[in-house]
């Protein structure tokens, strides 16, 4: 099991340590919805350092990224962070991920935890013909996220850096409490916020000094309301709405595929996939019964299978039991009553858009 290095941290202020990804990880340290909470109505602080960083650097930097992800990267600017997918040729999904340009011939991706090794031997096994150099910076880079209506008022007390010049979607390296670090404004939650990396040391102190804020504007937050955040606003979660077996077209993530710009890895298929329409697609559900669904429970139409449930909660902030689902085409269209199979009992369910909970980002 591997730790991160605010694991000491996380202990002392009781955690509750789970597996995660192969990493001690703090599920929670009050309750998951007092943890969500704090992140809609005040500033939530995360411990990311698990994630993966990969950097990616030479003549052919861009060409590479470019021929690897889904999104558009010609088009970025410096200092410009996007998001989209690595494929397989299938046009299965081998990971979501964020790309940050510093420049034309340097890039940066951060992956999630629990693909790093198999994402970089991908990536190192398809280098072949570029001028680049590339490294798996994971061990070397700690990252927490700060997240909340809160977040950039209590971060700009620590730092003489205007963060109003960094717009949703960019970074910039900045001093913060006298150490520098990479900031983006960006995040997994729907609420403005920050993603902050840096070395072991200092994120250690940044995230000692950002707590002593006071429980009145901010708490550390777990990895179960970190999923419960994400969900409400309809992001993937990598093994749920996203897999080796899931298309991007099928997560209705089409906005983070670029069929009109260059070549990348297994886009044929989803050129193909969406010129003949998928097949499925991820959509939301209202339960109607009382009950709760969750990851991997079966949808059915009358006694025909036609989906999974990929996400499933009670929503902290709407009080509301939904889901998300990856459903057969035509049982998709909105308002259709299915059934989902919970402990042997069906309970009703209707088809709904997957925004659950309006995103707050500050544009």
């Amino acid at each position: 099991m591997k730790r991160t290095c605010l694991y000491n941290e996380h202990v002392k202020l009781g955690a509750k340590i789970v597996d995660f990804a192969g990493y001690e990880m703090p599920i929670s340290y009050t309750s998951i919805t007092e943890e969500h909470m704090y992140v809609r109505e005040k500033a939530g602080l995360f411990d990311v350092s698990h994630m993966g960083e990969i950097c990616i650097k030479g003549k052919d930097a861009e060409r590479f990224v470019d021929y690897i992800f889904t999104n558009d990267v010609t088009k970025m600017h410096d200092h410009q962070v996007l998001y989209g997918m690595m494929l397989y040729e299938t046009g299965g999904t081998i990971d979501d991920l964020l790309v940050y340009k510093f420049h034309k011939e340097h890039y940066l991706l951060v992956v999630n935890a629990s693909n790093i090794e198999k994402d970089y031997e991908w990536i190192v096994s398809h280098t072949e013909g570029f001028d680049i150099t590339y490294s798996n910076e994971s061990d070397n880079l700690a990252e927490i996220a700060l997240q909340g209506p809160f977040a950039q008022e209590i971060l700009q007390k620590h730092t003489e850096f205007d963060l109003q010049n960094i717009p949703f979607f960019t970074c910039d390296f900045i001093t913060v409490e006298g150490a520098e670090f990479l900031v983006s404004r960006t995040g997994y939650t729907g609420e403005d916020g920050f993603e902050i990396y840096g070395k072991h040391s200092d994120i250690i102190d940044l995230w000692i000094t950002l707590l002593n804020e006071g429980k009145e504007v901010i708490s550390p937050v777990g990895l179960g309301a970190r999923d419960t955040l994400r969900f409400e606003v309809a992001l993937p979660l990598y093994g749920n709405e996203l897999s080796k077996d899931i298309t991007p077209l099928e997560a209705s993530l089409s906005f983070a595929v670029k069929l009109d710009g260059g070549d990348f890895i297994g886009k044929d298929v989803l050129v193909k996939q969406k010129a003949e329409k998928t097949t499925r697609r991820v959509v939301g559900l209202t339960l109607l019964d009382k009950g709760i669904i969750r990851h991997g429970y079966n949808v059915y139409h009358q006694d025909t299978l036609v989906g999974v449930v990929t996400t499933g909660y009670k929503s902290p902030s709407t009080g509301q039991t939904v889901a998300l689902a990856l459903i057969d085409r035509p049982y998709d269209k909105l308002k259709t009553e299915l059934h989902v199979e919970v402990r042997g009992k069906m309970k009703k369910v209707v088809v709904r858009n997957r925004k659950f909970y309006d995103k707050s980002y500050k544009k």
